[in-house]
């Protein structure tokens, strides 16, 4: 009997993405996503994964930055790969460490654009908005120590109309992210596992 790879899914709000993966990965016999971490108490993304029967676990900032908690629990719970998806920490060195090129993460614009440290969410949609963007999508990287500038795996793109509200660039977005992401961490994984 073939061992699944182990994802864990790091989080720090809604978990829409979260759940996407963990239905795509759903019976799958070669991959599994065994627990979904998150970083704030009232993140709604764990009572999904109560809901998709999957375990979750909180961890502080400080858990993150100042200790091995994080990377023991990955270590305990035999995870292979981290995916983040919309987590807002800047990933801490000794799970880089333990993870070389095995962090995924998903980034709501066409990288290097609106990337770096507080661009995130609504920041950047407000900002392609704002500066009057043809065209917007989404970058998947492996991570590095610095906010969204690891190696980029793939991009979609879509168009921005000129009557478009960041909320319309946001929706756009989704639509990118639950056709890709699932699809993108599935041949990365298997590419870096011939």
């Amino acid at each position: 009997m073939t061992v699944p790879i182990k994802l864990s899914i790091f989080a720090s709000g809604n978990g829409t993405n979260a759940q996407q993966i963990s239905e795509y990965f759903a019976g799958r016999a070669d991959v599994a996503v065994d627990n979904i971490v998150y970083n704030r108490r009232d993140a709604y993304v764990a009572t999904r994964a109560k809901n998709l029967g999957i375990t979750s676990q909180y961890f502080n900032r400080k858990d993150f930055m100042e200790s091995d908690k994080v990377l023991n629990f990955l270590r305990n719970r035999g995870v292979d790969y981290v995916i983040l998806a919309g987590f807002l920490l800047l990933v801490p060195e000794n799970l880089l460490q333990a993870f070389p090129d095995r962090i995924v993460n998903i980034h709501p614009a066409l990288l290097p654009k609106y990337g770096g440290k507080g661009m995130y969410g609504h920041h950047v949609h407000d900002a392609v908005v704002a500066n009057h963007e043809r065209e917007t999508g989404i970058t998947i990287h492996v991570v590095d120590g610095r906010y969204d500038c690891g190696t980029t795996l793939f991009q979609a793109r879509c168009e921005v109309l000129p009557s478009d509200t960041p909320d319309d660039v946001a929706a756009k977005i989704h639509l990118l992210e639950k056709e890709h992401f699932p699809k993108v961490i599935d041949a990365f994984i298997h590419q870096k596992n011939c």
